[in-house]
């Protein structure tokens, strides 16, 4: 049997514990959009800076430490990949994270990047 025979069937293929691995094309083009979107280091500081709240543009540009300009390309780049979402209030534009699985992938990459 070739290695990774059983990757996606469920029958315990190497690190699958049990589960089925990305199967769906659907599935891997989310995946895939998410990790390009995270490839970037401000993308990914402007990601662990909005956490699991909403945070002002001008409040990301100082956390991140870049001009305004740079911050709202990234922050397009995000919401046009469905991992950003964003609403206005008067003259301010506030963005969260709008998709719960990219939360959990944060919190992964936190563990195991920044618990040494």
């Amino acid at each position: 049997m070739a290695l990774g025979a059983n990757y996606g069937t469920g029958q315990g293929g190497p690190g699958e514990g049990g589960r089925a691995l990305l199967v769906r094309d659907e599935d891997i083009q989310q995946a895939s959009r998410a990790l390009k979107a995270l490839s970037h280091p401000i993308r990914l500081k402007i990601l662990c800076v909005l956490g699991e709240g909403e945070v002002a543009v001008q409040d990301i540009v100082e956390a991140v430490g870049t001009s305004q300009s740079n911050i709202s390309q990234h922050l397009a780049i995000l919401r046009e990949k469905g991992i950003l979402v964003c609403r206005r209030e008067a003259n301010r534009v506030y963005y969260r994270i709008g998709d719960s699985r990219m939360l959990r992938l944060i919190a992964m990459m936190r563990e195991v990047f920044c618990s040494g």
